[in-house]
């Protein structure tokens, strides 16, 4: 329940202060604290999804949903980066067009302004520093990108206000949305693996199956198939071909084996030698064999 609360006051602290930021920005003529308010009200936007759907994503499996919700936070994330790689699109070319058309920008209202935002935006952060879900840490760390992103233009501002180069602030917020970008962008990339079922970072199928082969009992595995419900969690299925008579112990041996790659959720299905497997896997894997010997010709 606290990280919902904490999360909830992040929001309404970080929506209200957005508003004041983007009218700060056009109030100073600072297109770095414009590119600040856009940063701030895309985490703003996805600390609200991450709230709402941090609530459903905890809900148990149903008939519906049989792996459960989990993977509704998800898509809170993936909402949230796709709105922070188009803010900070649109901020860079904003940011190219005053260095073609400069504007006078007022130091002093600017330096006010990045003291106050550097302050709320600490607030926030501490309000959220606790919390274990994965959402929650994103939270955590998108209100110290913040506080950053702010201490940026604290000292562009009074660097400007000492050498009047008002090119300086276009650059900040070339560097503020570049930042954003580049983060954002990984992100998608993480979040596209997860919808695209790609096998988790941290586990080679290759290294799994070498160690299952190990196991006294096993004599074949195929149709393995890993992935991950939301980055943490991850499923694994597969056959696996057996002579023993005691398979309680060798199931046992098999979980014990994919716990240690991270795997909790896994399904086995035994077979004898006897049985053919019809699967897809196994055609695939002769005919690229007979391809191979072709080649070699």
């Amino acid at each position: 329940m606290k990280t919902e609360k904490n999360i909830l006051v992040a929001f309404l602290l970080n929506v209200a202060f957005s508003f004041l930021e983007l009218f700060g920005g056009f109030f100073t003529g600072s297109v770095a604290i414009i590119s600040d308010a856009v940063h701030d009200l895309g985490d703003a936007i996805s600390i609200g999804i991450s709230y709402f759907l941090e609530k459903k994503s905890k809900r148990n499996p149903d008939n519906l949903y049989t792996y459960g919700y989990i993977r509704y936070s998800i898509l809170g994330a993936l909402i949230t980066t796709l709105i922070l790689i188009g803010g900070s699109l649109f901020v860079i070319t904003g940011a190219i067009k005053r260095i073609m058309n400069p504007v006078e920008i007022h130091y002093d209202g600017m330096i006010l302004f990045a003291i106050f935002g550097t302050l709320i935006n600490f607030l926030a952060a501490y309000f959220t520093r606790e919390g274990d879900s994965l959402n929650q840490k994103a939270v955590n760390l998108h209100m110290l990108e913040d506080v950053l992103g702010w201490m940026v233009v604290l000292i562009g501002a009074i660097l400007m206000k000492f050498t009047n180069i008002s090119l300086i602030d276009a650059m900040m917020s070339i560097g503020i949305s570049i930042f954003i970008f580049i983060h954002a962008f990984s992100n998608f990339k993480d979040i596209l693996d997860l919808f695209l079922e790609r096998i988790p970072r941290e586990v080679s199928l290759e290294e799994i199956k070498k160690h299952l082969l190990k196991i006294k009992g096993v004599e074949d595995v195929h149709h393995l198939h890993i992935w991950s419900i939301d980055g943490h969690n991850h499923y694994g299925t597969l056959h696996v071909v057996t002579k023993e008579k005691d398979t309680e112990n060798l199931k046992k041996e098999i979980r014990e084996e994919l716990k240690e790659h991270q795997i909790g959720h896994v399904t086995i299905e035994l077979e004898t030698e006897k049985e053919t497997c019809e699967s897809q896997e196994c055609k695939i894997n002769t005919e690229i064999e007979v391809g191979h010997h072709h080649h070699h010709h």
